[in-house]
C-alpha cells in the first residue's frame, strides 16, 4: 500500500470525512467500471459504488494488510455490494412479475359475453401458440405458471402471448365497432 492510501485509511479509521472523500475519488474510476459490469443503468451503477464505498468504510477496521492489498479488499467489498444490489432487483423484479401475474389472472375475460362462433373467429386470427395460450388462460381457465408448464415455455413468453392476443383482439375490435375499446 502506498503511502498515501495508508494515509487515508488510517484517516478513515478515525472518520474523517476528508480522507474518506480523497479514498473514493483515489479508487472511484475502477470501482465505477466494476459496477458497470453489473449494470447498465448509470444510476444503478452509482448506487452499488456508493453502497459499496459506503460498507468499506464501515468496515475499514476489517481491512487486514497481511491478507492482501487494499485495493483488492475494497474491491472485493464494492463487487459484494454490487451482487447484493443485484439481487435484490431480481426480487424486486419478481415481485413486480407476480403483480402483473395477478391483474393478469384477474383482468376481465375478453370473451365473457361473447358467443363461441366469435370465439373461434378472433382465435382464428392468432397465430398457433398464441391461440393456444389464449385458449389455455381464457377458455380453459389455467394459470399462466400452468401455461408455461404445459408449453414448455418461460412465464414471460406467456404473458407476451397473451398480451399479443389482448392487442389483436382490440383492433379487430375497434375495426368492427365505432367504439373505441381497450382491452385489459
Amino acid at each position: 500500500m502506498t503511502e498515501e492510501i495508508e494515509i487515508l485509511v488510517q484517516g478513515c479509521l478515525k472518520y474523517d470525512r476528508l480522507s474518506q472523500e480523497k479514498l473514493y475519488r483515489h479508487f472511484y474510476d475502477d470501482l465505477f467500471a466494476l459496477c458497470r459490469k453489473f449494470f447498465d443503468d448509470e444510476h444503478d451503477i452509482i448506487t452499488a459504488l456508493n453502497n459499496g464505498m459506503l460498507n468499506a468504510f464501515n468496515n475499514i477496521e476489517k481491512y487486514d494488510a497481511k491478507k492482501g492489498n487494499f485495493f483488492g479488499w475494497m474491491y472485493g467489498v464494492v463487487r459484494n455490494a454490487a451482487i447484493s444490489q443485484v439481487r435484490a432487483k431480481e426480487k424486486e423484479m419478481a415481485y413486480l412479475d407476480a403483480m402483473a401475474e395477478m391483474r393478469a389472472e384477474t383482468s376481465i375475460n375478453p370473451f365473457k359475453d361473447a358467443d363461441e362462433e366469435t370465439v373461434i373467429s378472433f382465435l382464428k386470427t392468432l397465430t398457433n401458440t398464441t391461440r393456444a395460450v389464449f385458449n389455455l388462460f381464457y377458455i380453459e381457465g389455467f394459470l399462466i405458471k400452468e401455461i408455461a408448464l404445459c408449453l414448455d415455455m418461460k412465464e414471460g413468453t406467456v404473458k407476451w402471448h397473451l398480451n399479443d392476443g389482448r392487442n389483436k383482439l382490440k383492433l379487430i375490435y375497434n375495426n368492427n365497432t365505432n367504439t373505441k375499446v381497450y382491452a385489459k
